[in-house]
């Protein structure tokens, strides 16, 4: 278990720093009101992901131990959109359709709820 978390913290730790270099390079060659920076690692995450466990399920080419330090670890500091997106396609794969649908939005509408309830309650405090 030790391995595992040890793996799990090191890839998030590259995977965090990838992302705040990446965005910060985005942001400073596109200046703009869109959030370059985030969409540009949300979705090289989402690619990120796909490819790792795609590779990791079509071979041997990964251990489980690169598999957890590269889609956990990696991708989970890189961008949490990015398990996000695996999680949807694996239930329309599974055709778990209505459970897609609730996970969906209810992440989207509940996250922006929860965003701005804590917006809302760092100015009543």
């Amino acid at each position: 278990m030790l391995k595992t978390l040890l793996l799990i913290g090191s890839g998030g730790f590259l995977g965090s720093v990838s992302r705040y270099l990446a965005s910060r390079y985005m942001q400073n060659h596109f200046p703009s009101a869109f959030p370059f920076g985030t969409f540009f690692v949300n979705i090289t995450g989402c690619f990120l992901v796909g490819l790792f466990y795609g590779l990791s399920e079509r071979n041997t080419l990964f251990s489980s131990d690169w598999k957890i330090f590269l889609t956990v670890g990696f991708c989970g500091g890189f961008t949490t959109f990015s398990t996000f997106a695996n999680e949807n396609l694996a239930m329309i794969r599974d055709g778990d359709f209505v459970h897609f649908l609730l996970y969906t939005g209810l992440s989207i509408i509940l996250g922006l709820a929860a965003t701005f309830m804590g917006i809302v309650i760092t100015k009543i405090f």
